[in-house]
């Protein structure tokens, strides 16, 4: 939109909001201060006159409790309910990897918001608010927000699947509501490590195996279990260490760790072990997704036979799940049966081990969550 930036000159003379931005030294004849929050881990060159005050992406140690604090900023505006606007600025916050601090003449803010559209940025100005590349409001400094069209931005590929995968669904009679967002892309995407997915493989494994040898009635002890899989030691959560030192653990816990098989088998997917991941109307080939971890015995002989998928076969089974597991949750708050062809048990552990795979809310994997 040419010349959009124009009306936010006004923000260059009115008193700034508490924030958490970085402060520049400059006047409003020097141009416009800007705090850009971009969630590509690669931007574009700045190819326009600018002065940077300051930049920053994740290898900054102090980046993430700055966005901490953003969010929280974002949180407390106005009366503090969640809308729209807010709900999505605190996801693109999670998902930011470059900040850069710049202050930008008037005459090329043009040329920065075609800059902030590739970048994926939300803008934060000195009257507080939170604008889109174009300088739209999304959430004013007291927490209002703008005109209802306008949307936090998500790069092109986050789109054009969310496409994909509403026509897929819809194509099978159980289209996913329009108003559902797009999800973090190939830009944005800091997948785990080879050793760390290969360390949970093993973890997850082992807590599913004990779970059915107590639900067995034959539990077995924990030594032997970490013989045969002598990797997933190193790699327990404190739930699953938690879980594997009692003597006695209740019926709901053996249910919950008996599902991770279902983890368990989207990993050997994302490594290579298995050639598909079915549609998820039933439960994994449990001695099969045994067998294949068994057999590679330990972390370096897996992570020498793993092929890890490409990063947007991962996107597509990620968008897929959180659009069946909306449905899924659907079905159960309005107490319908769930549509046909669907495991509500093999959604939750699939969207689980998928959020925890693209570092969902950068949590681990006792705290992720899968909201819908």
């Amino acid at each position: 939109m040419k010349g959009l930036f124009a009306k936010l000159k006004d923000a260059l003379v009115k008193p700034a909001a508490p924030a958490p931005a970085v402060q520049a030294d400059a006047s409003p004849q020097e141009g416009m201060l800007i705090n850009a929050y971009c969630t590509c881990a690669e931007v574009p060159a700045l190819q326009f006159a600018h002065t940077m005050a300051a930049r920053r992406d994740l290898s900054d140690p102090e980046l993430a409790p700055h966005l901490e604090g953003f969010i929280g900023y974002v949180l407390g505006r106005g009366n503090g309910e969640m809308s729209r606007n807010r709900y999505h600025v605190m996801r693109h916050i999670q998902r930011v990897r470059q900040h850069l601090s710049l202050v930008v003449e008037d005459a090329q803010l043009d040329a920065f918001a075609d800059w902030a559209v590739q970048a994926n940025a939300i803008l934060f100005l000195r009257d507080g608010g939170i604008r889109d590349p174009h300088g739209e409001i999304l959430l004013s400094a007291n927490g209002e927000e703008g005109d209802g069209r306008v949307a936090v931005p998500y790069p092109s590929q986050a789109w054009e699947r969310k496409a994909r995968t509403e026509a897929f669904l819809s194509a099978r009679q159980m289209p996913p509501p329009a108003h559902l967002p797009p999800l973090i892309s190939e830009p944005e995407l800091r997948l785990r490590t080879p050793q760390d997915i290969a360390g949970r493989a093993f973890a997850l494994l082992a807590v599913a195996v004990q779970a059915e040898s107590v639900a067995a009635g034959d539990p077995l002890p924990v030594e032997t279990l970490f013989g045969r899989l002598p990797s997933a030691r190193a790699h327990l959560t404190p739930k699953e260490l938690a879980f594997l030192s009692q003597k006695a653990p209740s019926e709901l816990e053996v249910a919950q760790f008996g599902w991770r098989y279902e983890c368990v088998f989207l990993l050997e997917w994302v490594m290579g072990l298995v050639d598909e991941l079915p549609f998820p109307a039933a439960i994994c080939d449990v001695p099969l997704t045994t067998r294949l971890l068994l057999d590679a015995h330990d972390e370096q002989a897996l992570m020498r036979a793993m092929r890890v998928r490409p990063d947007s076969e991962i996107l597509d089974a990620l968008d897929l799940h959180y659009r069946l597991h909306w449905l899924a949750r659907q079905a159960e708050l309005k107490a319908q049966a769930v549509p046909a062809g669907l495991d509500p048990g093999v959604i939750l552990e699939r969207h689980h081990v998928l959020n925890w795979l693209v570092r969902f809310e950068n949590k681990e994997w006792d705290e992720v969550d899968t909201p819908t």
